[in-house]
């Protein structure tokens, strides 16, 4: 009886297996390839020195050198000091745009690097920018002269 219950399971455990492992060809297509490829002209700035409370910009020109439509999908920044802006339509084949960074050195004295994080589908890209926050310089104090 053991035996007659182990092979009814089996049969059962076997068809419930071979149920959800049935593939079923598809009509989409999942893995589209883009010939979209993006190529900036400099991947790295640097500010030198930059007085505290500026807001520092610079534009990274890029080209799409592609086949295809360029589609930048997200443009984000490592800290909110950095606030990336970047087309938000398709860029032609042969077509350039900027993505500029906005470095905002208020009450951030001292060195910084940051990286931007370019998504899109001709390619993925971190930029950076780098400089140096100095206090502005004080001016003199003219003498007064008492005749």
């Amino acid at each position: 009886m053991k035996k007659i219950v182990f092979l009814l399971a089996s049969v059962a455990l076997s068809s419930i297996v071979s149920a959800q492992v049935e593939i079923k060809p598809s009509t989409e297509q999942t893995d589209v390839k883009s010939n979209a490829a993006i190529k900036f002209e400099t991947t790295t700035h640097s500010f030198g020195n930059v007085i505290e409370g500026q807001i520092a910009t610079y534009d990274f020109k890029f080209t799409n050198i592609g086949t295809d439509p360029l589609i930048l999908t997200n443009v984000t920044a490592s800290c909110g000091c950095t606030t990336p802006k970047w087309p938000r339509e398709a860029i032609a084949p042969g077509q350039s745009a900027v993505i500029t960074a906005e470095y905002n050195s208020n009450g951030r004295p001292g060195t910084f690097n940051k990286n931007i994080f370019v998504k899109g589908n001709g390619g993925d890209v971190t930029l950076t920018i780098s400089g140096n926050v100095v206090k502005e310089p004080e001016k003199p104090i003219s003498p007064i002269i008492i005749k």
